[in-house]
């Protein structure tokens, strides 16, 4: 299927990602890992922003107070309202950086990690809570990429790349942990990578294909019923925006790419593409 897309914010990102709408600021974060840049844009003025973080980012999230929570190479940081910056959870591993994140409804923070190399398990999932306590939910992990939980949040949807797989879990207690993983979806052979994902307002499953050029969206049943095909080789991940959010903006890469497309690298935007959720802050 074809969706009309627009170019938001035309940019030369070696790896953007980790797309996530502020609703208190009214703009849209992403990130560039391997420049270690966070970027901001508001669509309604189209100011920009870009912080550059000093290490790579594998994500950044707003904090319920103001400011963000980045993860980092060498662990989880905080950003304050005023700019300064400190370490929640510091724990550097040689080869190994920072990966996509999200925000639970109960306003933790389940970072992931991966290696450099790729090696197969050499990656987690941890959970952080406000305080800087750390857990290891998954410590088996290849590629560990888009993270989402279920409008009533009784599910969480989970990617590990090579996989092939969007896995899908129960949330249990009070959303601490989850069990029961099975596969809610595959992407068959060749078309691509699913990576970074959101759900939206029906509980549907939108996951970004790097390597497929599209953005996917499974029902709540894990049916296949909606394939945007992009420019793009590389998209990464997708996140709705906007006052209403009703639009769907995707991270794009130009990373690995020996020609890469004019708009690789670029904040793409499916206008009245659907309709999203609030994503919680992160509570610390």
């Amino acid at each position: 299927m074809t969706t009309p897309y627009e170019v938001a914010v035309a940019a030369r990102a070696e790896l953007g990602e980790g797309p996530v709408w502020d609703p208190a600021a009214g703009r849209l974060i992403w990130i560039d890992i391997l420049s270690s840049r966070v970027h901001t844009y508001d669509p309604a003025s189209g100011r920009r922003t870009v912080r550059t973080t000093g290490q790579h980012v594998g994500a950044a999230r707003p904090r319920a107070g103001g400011g963000l929570v980045l993860n980092l190479r060498d662990g989880v940081g905080l950003v304050d309202p005023g700019g300064a910056f400190r370490w929640l959870h510091r724990a550097p591993v040689p080869g190994r950086r920072a990966n996509d994140a999200a925000v639970a409804p109960d306003g933790s923070l389940w970072a992931g990690t991966m290696r450099y190399d790729e090696a197969p398990g050499g990656g987690t999932l941890t959970r952080l809570t406000g305080d800087g306590t750390a857990e290891v939910v998954l410590d088996d992990v290849t590629v560990s990429n888009g993270t989402g939980w279920s409008p009533d949040g009784r599910l969480m949807y989970y990617v590990d790349s090579p996989t092939l797989r969007i896995d899908v879990f129960d949330v249990v207690g009070g959303g601490e942990r989850v069990t029961g993983r099975r596969e809610f979806a595959r992407v068959e052979e060749g078309a691509g990578f699913p990576d970074g994902l959101t759900v939206d307002a029906d509980g549907c499953v939108w996951v970004a294909l790097w390597d497929g050029g599209a953005v996917r969206r499974y029902t709540p049943d894990g049916r296949l019923d909606r394939v945007v095909a992009l420019p793009v080789p590389r998209p990464t991940a997708c996140a709705f925006g906007g006052p209403a959010l009703t639009d769907l903006y995707v991270t794009t890469a130009r990373t690995g790419l020996t020609a890469p497309h004019p708009m690789a690298g670029s904040l793409l935007v499916l206008p009245g593409a659907g309709k999203g959720l609030v994503q919680p802050a992160f509570a610390g």
